[in-house]
């Protein structure tokens, strides 16, 4: 049995999330939405397992890890749905399709499908998983070569192909937007991005069987609030609610 986590962790968390709480009621009041719209993902990429339990007893029920391997150990530990567990695991990072298999059993959904070879790969493994995974499109609507996710133009074409995947629930599209250095590059720079991933949504929406585009997975802990007020429905947000990481 998992000890429980230290009590002033649990507050620090719950004194951070109250905070975070306001900005997005603030951020959606902004732009006439509502926070039930929003799902928070609470990344808890590089943070030991304790700091997932005192999320837990905070309140929070969904979170992202980027690589395999840290979902592994923390979904077998604290289990999402797919592992009879009552919160959720987003993978939100880049997968290989070599780990494809340990996706498909341990991740409640999937943030960064890029290519037609992984899903092609993915699909047989949540086949043999008897399941079907809830996935977003990863798109780099940065165009910066250090990001993953398929080019803005490919978008369609790729879509069209994720039809032949029964086993994989194409809900939304994901995006990272390039880093910002000032309050003015939010508006310069990111937010058009933003506005760009909901531009697709919209466009591609309609046109293809093989995905309703409802959910958009955008907005980090540095451009969270832009993100809601260019139709963000997944934010991903990790220092802003347990500081900074060790590594």
């Amino acid at each position: 049995m998992l000890a429980s986590p230290p009590e002033l962790l649990v507050e620090a968390i719950q004194q951070r999330l109250e905070s975070v709480r306001e900005r997005i009621e603030n951020a959606c009041a902004r732009v006439g939405r509502r926070p039930e719209e929003l799902t928070l993902v609470a990344v808890t990429k590089a943070f030991p397992l304790e700091v997932v339990q005192a999320a837990v007893a905070a309140g929070l029920t969904d979170f992202g890890e980027n690589r395999v391997q840290e979902l592994i150990t923390k979904s077998e530990a604290v289990p999402g749905e797919v592992l009879g567990g009552a919160i959720r695991w987003h993978l939100i990072g880049p997968l290989q399709r070599n780990k494809a298999k340990e996706a498909a059993r341990c991740a409640d959904s999937f943030h960064a499908l890029d290519s037609l070879r992984l899903a092609e790969t993915l699909n047989r493994r949540a086949e043999l998983a008897n399941r079907i995974v809830p996935c977003m499109v990863q798109v780099n609507v940065s165009g910066e070569a250090t990001k993953s996710g398929v080019a803005p133009e490919n978008l369609p074409e790729l879509l069209d192909g994720l039809g032949a995947f029964d086993s994989l629930n194409i809900t939304g599209l994901m995006t990272l937007a390039a880093p910002a250095r000032s309050d003015a590059e939010l508006e310069t720079v990111v937010r058009p991005q933003f506005r760009r991933l909901r531009e697709l949504a919209e466009a591609n929406d309609a046109g293809h069987s093989s995905s309703q585009l409802r959910h958009l997975s955008m907005g980090m802990s540095g451009d969270f609030e832009v993100a809601i007020e260019e139709g963000a429905t997944h934010i991903r947000l990790g220092s802003v609610l347990f500081g900074a990481r060790g590594r």
